[in-house]
């Protein structure tokens, strides 16, 4: 069960005017679940992403960066997203290309527009051929179901070892004029983002020109599904899709604009709920950890010893056991790779106890009241560095003895 994050209310989940969604039980992994999802978008939509850095980007991957530089040049609009879960099409080489594009054409056919206006994704195991067949003959029925009021069904649709769906609305009013925004992403394994997440999608009404778009969907990754790690793996298939689609009466075109810092904010900040929810998820998760890093000399550095800690399998057990073995923080921030760190002037607290003053043990710290904080569902690991004014946090969370397991038998 994910940690305090309760179940998204699809009468909750705000219809995005100029988008419509489809889904379809087409078996690819497993039979009588929702693994194919059909976004369909307004002509007048604009839209942007952001993609792993893994060098062994999934084919849908690939095809996905291409049509969407295509649809800059040809001024012919993304008319479509295509999602399916089961299957990574990672690893796939030539012929992942091809299932891939063979997808994309079907559902072309299916809207009676071009194959490059159409974006694939997938999510699910890598070094398997995508099985197209099975998720062309879910398209009739994607495509006959698309109504705007279908966000929930959207969420179980990407799911593969998620607990459960992830999605958010938001209502904001920007320069006088009201701005609804919604947001599904998935995943629970195989995350430490180097751009966004897994799978992330995030549609908003406004008319936004594509290069501030381009502009802010970086801001919204950089300040949210950027700051996240389940257990340090980058998936080969990350994308996070921002689309504008221009149903709504507000207008940017440029990051001058004033409107445009109220509108980056308000992603950012429904950007950051969603990348929470994957944290809060993790495979295995009993515990939320925000890692906070402060004084540092750059940004760079914060993340750096954020990351460290937040990927040490000791430091994360020790959470999971509640066990106050706060040492192993230390060693994680000196591992780090800050080589001119001057731990003599670093302080550690967890939550309200300071854990280490000056770089060694605080002569009023109490186990007991590290214990106590560990205990918790939802801790806050602050370190001090005394080096500068720079700050950043990362989110994770545990790491229990269900994470082994459910990554033992993914496949089965």
């Amino acid at each position: 069960m994910a940690v305090n994050s309760p179940l998204p209310i699809a009468s909750e989940l705000k219809p995005v005017a100029g988008i419509e969604i489809g889904f379809a039980e087409a078996g690819i992994k497993k039979p009588n679940r929702k693994d194919v999802l059909v976004m369909k978008l307004a002509p007048s939509a604009t839209v942007a992403g952001v993609f792993t850095l893994n060098r062994f980007c999934a084919a849908p991957v690939q095809i996905a960066k291409a049509h969407l530089a295509a649809a800059k040049d040809s001024g012919k609009p993304i008319a479509a997203l295509l999602v399916n879960t089961g299957n990574a099409n990672a690893g796939t080489g030539e012929l992942g290309l091809s299932l891939a594009n063979e997808t994309c054409a079907a559902l072309a056919a299916q809207l009676g527009v071009d194959a490059a206006q159409i974006l694939p994704f997938s999510t699910g195991v890598i070094l398997e051929p995508l099985p197209a067949a099975k998720v062309i003959a879910g398209l009739p029925q994607a495509v006959a179901g698309l109504k705007a009021d279908n966000w929930y069904n959207a969420a179980e649709a990407i799911m593969t070892t998620d607990t459960q769906p992830k999605a958010g609305s938001r209502t904001v009013t920007i320069g006088g004029h009201s701005v609804t925004m919604t947001g599904i992403s998935k995943g629970a394994g195989m995350i430490k983002p180097n751009m966004a997440t897994m799978l992330g999608y995030l549609a908003l009404d406004a008319k936004v020109a594509q290069p501030v778009l381009d502009q802010l969907v970086k801001h919204a990754a950089n300040h949210s599904f950027n700051c996240i790690t389940i257990d340090g793996d980058t998936s080969t298939n990350d994308s996070f899709m921002l689309i504008a689609t221009g149903a709504g009466a507000l207008e940017i075109t440029s990051v001058e604009q004033p409107e445009y810092a109220q509108l980056r904010d308000a992603v950012t900040e429904l950007s950051l709920f969603l990348a929470q929810a994957i944290v809060r998820d993790g495979e295995g998760a009993t515990k939320f950890m925000s890692i906070v890093v402060e004084e540092g000399a750059s940004v760079e550095e914060c993340r750096k010893i954020a990351y460290s800690i937040g990927h040490s399998p000791l430091v994360k057990t020790a959470f999971f056991a509640s066990d106050p073995n706060l040492g192993r923080i230390l060693a994680a921030i000196g591992y780090a790779g800050v080589d001119d760190l001057d731990v003599s002037k670093l302080n550690l607290y967890l939550d309200d106890v300071w854990v280490a003053k000056n770089g060694g043990r605080n002569p009023d710290y109490k186990e007991e009241d590290g214990q106590r904080v560990m205990q918790q569902a939802e801790i806050t690991v602050r370190v001090k560095l005394a080096r500068g004014a720079a700050s950043a946090t990362v989110y994770t969370c545990d790491l229990s003895h269900d994470y082994v397991s459910i990554n033992a038998d993914y496949r089965s």
